[in-house]
């Protein structure tokens, strides 16, 4: 089985480098334009379970992909509750927290790295009992961490695996052994 990892299309945030997590935002138009590249790469696929974070930029991306009919909303495929750092750049951020890594640190007021891990656990637990492949419609942080914990790693080395919005991941198995098949593609329109 195969789980098809997916980073919603860009939006206004994304594109500024903004940390959106819980600010529900649209995807620009070439968020869209991504998301139909996305179909395209989806589309001679079989899923047996599509799950999709409840924020629009997913859901808008798993439909305009073609699997919003069969797509279940996972609250825990949200994406990383920022707390204070919600809408703050890097750089803004370490202007008062200098050395400041989300992947160690977390968000005051927000999610620590752990708690990430035990959300994208239950996620590998629910896409690990489908039978078939799993596509997840998601966002950057929760997904990086989501790739470290399918290949049992701690929730801190997501930091490893840059993601860009609307690319395609896939997470397998080399035998038996959990393995990342395809990370950040990009599709070409």
């Amino acid at each position: 089985m195969n789980v098809f990892a997916i980073r919603h299309g860009e939006t206004a945030w994304s594109l500024s480098g903004q940390h959106t997590g819980t600010t529900d935002i649209p995807l620009t138009d070439n968020g869209r334009q991504l998301a139909e590249r996305i179909r395209s790469a989806l589309v001679r696929e079989s899923f047996a379970l599509v799950l999709c974070s409840p924020m629009q930029r997913a859901r808008k991306t798993c439909e305009i992909a073609g699997l919003g009919a069969a797509a279940v909303i996972e609250p825990d495929l949200v994406e990383w509750n920022y707390g204070a750092y919600e809408g703050r750049t890097p750089k803004q951020i370490h202007e008062t927290a200098p050395g400041w890594q989300i992947f160690r640190d977390g968000c005051p007021g927000g999610e620590t790295p752990e708690q990430i891990g035990a959300r994208v656990n239950r996620v590998i637990v629910r896409a690990r009992a489908a039978e078939g492949d799993v596509a997840l419609f998601a966002h950057g942080h929760v997904l990086r961490v989501l790739a470290a914990r399918w290949i049992g790693l701690p929730a801190s080395a997501g930091q490893h695996f840059l993601l860009d919005t609307g690319t395609l991941c896939v997470l397998g198995y080399y035998r038996d052994v959990p393995a990342v098949r395809i990370w950040n593609r990009p599709l070409l329109g």
